[in-house]
Formats: C-alpha cells, structure tokens, sequence
C-alpha cells in the first residue's frame, strides 16, 4: 500500500507529520455515524490527512458532510485535499452551483437576523434582544466564523435574566471555543459555567459535558494528570442519554462520545497515576467503571499494568495504535502517552533487581536493544531511574548506597538536631534564673516560668530589668 500511496503522504512523513499505512480496527462507516455535527467533518478530514490506507473513503466523506453544512471555508478545505489525494476523482471538482446558492442563503440569513436583532434593540425586550444575540451567535458558528460567534454569546451576557440563560450561554461559548481550539478559553468558561447557580437536575445533566470539556483541553495542552481527573469524574448518565436518544445536547456527540471519554481517561492515567491510585481511582471507580466497560480492552491494559503485567499493558496499546493516532484529539499526544507508561513500567520493573541485562528488558517490553537502550538513558539523566548502564557487559545496574555512609549522615542529623533542642532549653534556663520578666499586654500577672520563650526574646529591651541578670545573659552568648 505505501507504494501506491499519494505523494502527499510521502511529503508529510518529510515534514515529520504522522501518517498511517495500517488499517484500523474500526469500520469508518460506524464510527464517523457516532457523531453530529460539524465534528464529523474535522474527524473524517483529519483520517483522510493522516490514513494512507482510508484516504480515499474519508476524503470523498468530508466533502459530502460539508456539503451538508454551511460552512464554505471547511468545503473548500475538504475538496483541496480531495484534490491532493485523488485529483482523478470526479467529485475533486468545486460545486460552484452549491457555493454560490449557498452564499446566498448565508448572507440573507445573516441580514435578517441582523436586521431583527437591530429590531428587538430599538423596543428594549431584554428577553428577544438575548434570543437574538443567540441566534446570531448560532448562525455564526455554523457558517465557520467562529470570532464572530464568540462576540455574539459574550454581548448576549448583559440580557441574560435567568440563571438557565446564563448556562446555556456559556455552554454555546465552550463549544466554539473547542472548534476554535482555544483550550483556555474551553477551561475559563468551563469553571464559569460550573460557578452558575443552577438547580440541582440542570446541574446534573451538565455535569458530564464539563468533565468532558474540561479534560479535552487539559488533554490538548498536555496536562495529562489533571485529564485523567477530568475524565475519571465525568457524569456516567451520558452514556444513557446517548443510547436513549443520539441527538440529545446530554449526550454531547457533537464533540466527542462516551468511548472517547473512556479512552482519552484511561490512557491518561496510565501515563500519570502508580499502580495504587489506578486500582482505587480508576479500577474501583463506579462511575469511571461504566465507561471502560465500552472499551474493555482499556481494563484489561489497566488491570495488566496494576499486576504488573508491564509487556501485557503495552501490547495492548500498541495493538490499538492506528487507531488512536486516527483520533482527531489523541493522535498529537499518543506517541508521548505511551513513552510515558513504558518509562514508567521500566522503573517499575527494575525495582527488585540489583542488575538487569539489556535483552531482558527488551524482550520484556517488546522492543529492541537500541530503542531500550536509549530509553534507560534518558530515564537516568532525568533522574527518574537511580541505575548506571554497563555498556561493556549489557547490564543496568542499579545504583549501590553506601550503609556506613548512609548511616553516619543520619547519626550526624540527630546529633545536630539534638544539640539544637538542648541550646535552646539552656538558653531557656538562664532566661528564667537572670531574673527576667516581660509583661505582654494580654499576660501582665503572668510569672516569668509560665510565658513562652517566643515572648521572653520579643520583650527584650526596654522591658529587661535587672543588672546582674543582663550580665548573667551576656556572659551566657559570650
């Protein structure tokens, strides 16, 4: 298949982009059918870049979806590389009928929404002035101007009356802001929403997009633990508004589905969380539970991982490689995903030994010398791994500590720590027998042996009486 393959591919493997020759384990059919929305273009758009094995079938997939939308910019992106991979193909061709009827339809759309917004304004109903900025926003969105959008959903913020508006609102500007890709705005209008006062059913229900928002945007900026977190906590009600009806806003398909969010958690906590915190937050976790159980062969890696079946856990992952480097969100992240659960079970397997032969480990994590060997290297320069590597002989060898040494310096700290405690109690003593007594305005009638020895050295001064007890305490620091 690389052979026959597009030189578009050829050109992204120079540029360091991924590509894919493998096929994956998914049906696209199937899979893509899971989503609504515009998401359905961007996942088909990004397996037609990357899949030199599905090119052809995402690629023609793309432009029919954009078709089905109103969105003219991610048209032409979809028929140019269309055009990149099949420049034979009939449908490689720009449906300039379909551009310009709908262009037409947009700007008309725009006008009339623009024009009844200028409307509710000049009658000063707060409630039609909100549902204008909204709908407005809404349209913006679909036609691909995103900035726009943004500006609608933020104006419509004054008119906001009712807590439920104010939701609504800010869940419309999490979802551009996750088209847009700005994760921060995603995280800020997150924490916003969650900071609205809502009641308790509306809450609920809102619950899981949150997580879910929130962990894509610390997942896409490379916060992997508090992912991890997010996703673990996410709402398992989703995945029943999903099966009870597909289309519901609860079931938030038109960003990712439960699948993804069993996926993107357990990867992300495989790479950050010991084996404990995966049995007991992960494993153990009701809600998490219901998740895995859409992806079982995520449970199996964890629970591999937790017996500490390293090669088990990491077969596992890689067998599913080609698909996560297909998804649209993972595919960025999965490489350092799993370089870091390998580094991290390395460090685990070396623990018991004294020294470890490089084919061993290589043979132990399905991997080569080489590979094994610079992995070691890095996780000892990182200080992750406290070993040397013998090249001479093969060998990792652990770092020996000296027991006499170990043990003096410990003898050395106590004695240091009692010699400090033992000063203090002397200084103490002769504070208390120079005759001393400082009156504090809280503690005038209490006697020198009951106040603290903080107080004594604040009072020091003009409060000090007493001659031959100054004397006494300067010959005691002398």
């Amino acid at each position: 298949m690389a052979g026959n393959e597009p030189q578009f591919f050829k050109d992204s493997r120079k540029k360091g982009e991924i590509v894919v020759s493998d096929p994956p384990k998914f049906d696209l059919e199937a899979y893509i059918a899971n989503y609504r929305g515009k998401t359905r273009i961007s996942r088909l758009y990004h397996i037609a870049r990357t899949s030199s094995y599905l090119y052809a079938e995402a690629a023609k997939a793309a432009v029919i979806e954009a078709k089905q939308g109103k969105d003219l910019k991610i048209y032409e992106q979809a028929i140019r590389l269309l055009q990149q991979l099949a420049p034979q193909d009939s449908e490689a061709a720009f449906d300039k009928e379909w551009i310009e009827r709908t262009l037409r339809e947009t700007t008309a759309e725009t006008q009339r929404l623009d024009g009844e917004l200028k409307g509710y304004k000049n009658n000063l109903i707060k409630e039609s002035i909100r549902m204008g900025y909204d709908d407005m926003g809404r349209h913006c969105q679909q036609i691909g101007q995103l900035g726009d959008a943004t500006k609608a959903f933020n104006k419509e913020r004054e008119y906001c009356q009712l807590p439920s508006h104010i939701a609504i609102m800010y869940s419309r500007l999490v979802n551009v802001s996750i088209e847009a890709e700005s994760w921060i705005n995603v995280e800020t209008n997150v924490q916003k929403l969650r900071g609205v006062n809502q009641k308790a059913n509306e809450a609920e229900k809102m619950d899981a997009k949150l997580s879910a928002a929130a962990g894509l945007a610390q997942l896409a900026s490379a916060h992997y633990k508090a992912a991890a977190q997010s996703f673990i906590e996410c709402n398992p009600r989703m995945i029943q508004a999903r099966l009870d009806d597909t289309n519901s806003e609860e079931a938030y398909n038109e960003v990712l589905t439960p699948n993804d969010i069993a996926t993107y958690g357990a990867l992300c906590a495989l790479a950050t969380m010991d084996r404990n915190e995966l049995q007991t937050q992960v494993l153990e976790n009701s809600n998490f539970r219901n998740y895995l159980e859409l992806e079982p062969h995520l449970r199996r890696a964890i629970s591999a991982f937790v017996a500490c079946k390293y090669s088990l856990t990491l077969e596992i992952l890689e067998s599913y490689r080609t698909d996560y480097l297909l998804d649209l969100y993972l595919s960025r992240h999965f490489n350092e995903l799993f370089n870091l659960v390998r580094n991290k079970a390395v460090i685990q397997y070396f623990v018991p030994f004294s020294a470890v032969t490089f084919s061993s480990l290589a043979t132990s994590f399905n991997t080569d010398e080489d590979t094994i060997v610079k992995t070691l290297a890095e996780l000892i320069k990182s200080d992750s791994l406290p070993a040397r590597l013998d090249i001479e002989k093969g060998l990792l060898v652990a770092n020996k500590k000296d027991a006499r040494t170990e043990m003096y310096e410990q003898t050395m700290a106590t004695a240091k720590d009692y010699e400090r405690t033992l000063h203090l109690r002397l200084l103490r003593m002769e504070i208390v027998n120079a005759g001393l007594e400082v009156k504090s305005p809280m503690q005038k009638d209490v006697p020198m042996s009951q106040s603290g020895l903080s107080d004594t050295l604040m009072g020091l001064g003009p409060q000090v009486r007493g001659a031959r007890g100054v004397k006494n305490l300067k010959n005691y620091f002398q």
